[in-house]
């Protein structure tokens, strides 16, 4: 007796055609009292394997610099960043106790 293949998949089955074809999961959730909406959030997943999203143009972690650093090698700091942090600490009276 020849066995039918079930149209049920095991989860390495389902996990395969997920990652080789993709999921998109899109949804809004809105929280309204009276008529009037207090905070709205927006819901966008895609689960793909790598290659996937490499074929529809998504590509976004070769380029983030927290995703492509060495370990060990320090971020760079901008110049301009420190200004501001620079001036707002001489602008701020020193809280520590001195013991």
């Amino acid at each position: 007796m020849d066995r039918l293949p079930s149209s049920s998949g095991t989860l390495v089955d389902i996990l395969d055609r997920v990652l080789d074809k993709g999921l998109v999961v899109a949804g809004d959730i809105r929280i309204s009292l009276a008529n009037v909406e207090l905070l709205t959030i927006r819901i966008r997943l895609l689960v793909c394997s790598v290659d996937k999203a490499e074929q529809i143009g998504l590509n976004w972690w070769k380029y983030d610099p927290h995703l492509t650093m060495p370990a060990g090698v320090a971020r760079p700091v901008l110049p301009q960043a420190k200004q501001p942090a620079r001036r707002a600490r001489a602008r701020v009276p020193n809280t520590r106790r001195k013991a």
